[in-house]
């Protein structure tokens, strides 16, 4: 299991599992497939749209805490 954190790259966090794409369009990051979003962090995509980061990854930690019960 990957670890994500505030300085994993979007292109990280996308290739480990592509579903985290729901979660940040949901806080209302929808340049998912930019070609210049990869590169930046999820600090840096956060701050660029105004986003709370530790909001942000908390809801990813959460999705990664439940996404395989049933």
């Amino acid at each position: 299991m990957m670890e994500i954190t505030k300085e994993t790259t979007m292109g990280e966090m996308l290739a480990y599992d592509e579903k985290i794409a729901y979660i940040l369009m949901q806080e209302g990051m929808h340049c998912i497939g930019c070609p210049s979003s990869i590169g930046e962090s999820l600090e840096e995509a956060c701050m660029v749209h105004g986003l709370d980061v530790n909001a942000v990854l908390a809801d990813i930690h959460h999705y990664e805490e439940t996404k395989n019960q049933k």
